[in-house]
């Protein structure tokens, strides 16, 4: 019987955080979690067609990370198929993720991409990827771009930090352990985060990996390995603001394994039925925002009718991109090659 492992405690007492940072980390939360349920309501109403995998429950890794640690616009973020919410705390407007998933000409990847492959080069959103572990090594070209550009052409503004979103089940894979090979040996300002859900698509981690604990691989590679509550934005933004600092400073990269959960199941034509509901509900008790909103709320950090009014606002926002996206037109066929290289 395998061991269940319990997120490690982190005492938030130390933490500095502005009542500015703490509202930032709520709304891009609620703005992640308010876009996947409106998103589950369209593809059931026949607005939105293929795979759809959402993001909900995992809200505190990407908001702790992007928006807690990272220069949106300017560092660089890779993500999975499950990308919509990488996308949103990137910076990319809701209407623009919206319209892609759509297939709309005014989407973020102009209707091409769909829900798996969200891209923004004004965003520096490097995509997201159908395959398992395929946008690992792409980050890792990113992160050596930066670095050459800095050390090589003397580009000192060429400072950017790249983040490598990927889930538990990529972690078996050799474009795993060869990226992370490569950039501890030249020391890329990258960092690697293992959204650790417990389930690839319906294998279990602790059935399909010799060693569970995945930041642990880090030492192979004479790499920073750290462990983190992905279900705490305080304590993923502070391990988050550490990475970020070491990449920064040239020391070179860290593998953050997040121990999370997703609400729904793997995609939205999952019926979930692999999943014990036990493990399920014990898992929604540690619900990322409502464990954020109880906590700024008991430190005076904002109150509880701020936070009312922040969901309202992200509700009117998600309202106003359907609006956007339904109203945007199709793709013109006489574009179909458009972007294409031959």
């Amino acid at each position: 019987m395998v061991r269940e492992r319990i997120p490690p405690k982190f005492d938030a007492s130390n933490t500095q955080m502005t009542k500015s940072e703490a509202i930032e980390l709520y709304r891009d939360m609620v703005l992640g979690r308010t876009f996947e349920d409106k998103c589950a309501e369209m593809y059931y109403r026949g607005k939105m067609f293929g795979f759809v995998h959402l993001y909900n429950g995992q809200e505190a890794v990407s908001s702790g990370i992007i928006r807690g640690a990272m220069q949106p616009g300017s560092d660089y973020v890779c993500s999975t198929y499950r990308d919509h919410v990488h996308a949103l705390s990137a910076g990319v407007p809701p209407k623009e993720v919206m319209s892609e998933l759509f297939g709309k000409i005014t989407g973020c990847s102009k209707g091409r991409g769909g829900s798996m492959h969200m891209f923004s080069s004004e965003h520096r959103l490097l995509g997201g990827y159908a395959f398992v572990a395929e946008g690992i090594p792409v980050a890792a070209g990113a992160a050596f771009q930066s670095k050459y550009r800095r050390e090589v052409l003397g580009d000192k503004s060429a400072d950017q930090v790249t983040a490598a979103f990927f889930g538990d089940g990529a972690c078996n894979n050799g474009q795993f352990f060869e990226t992370l090979n490569m950039a501890a040996l030249w020391k890329l300002p990258i960092i690697f985060v293992v959204e650790n859900n417990k389930w690839a698509i319906g294998m279990s981690h602790e059935r399909a990996t010799s060693n569970p604990e995945i930041y642990k691989k880090a030492t192979m590679f004479n790499m920073t390995g750290v462990e983190v509550d992905g279900m705490d934005v305080i304590a993923v933004r502070a391990v988050a603001q550490e990475a970020v600092a070491r990449a920064r400073a040239g020391d070179g990269p860290t593998l953050i394994e997040a121990l999370t959960y997703r609400f729904r199941g793997h995609s939205l034509a999952d019926p979930d039925e692999l999943r014990s509901k036990s493990e399920k509900e014990e898992w929604l008790l540690r619900d990322p925002i409502k464990k954020f909103a109880a906590y700024v709320t008991e430190i005076g950090l904002a109150t509880q009718e701020e936070l009312k009014a922040i969901d309202i606002q992200i509700q009117e926002l998600i309202e106003e991109a359907v609006e956007f996206a339904e109203s945007s037109p199709e793709p013109d066929a006489q574009d179909l090659y458009r972007f294409v290289f031959a």
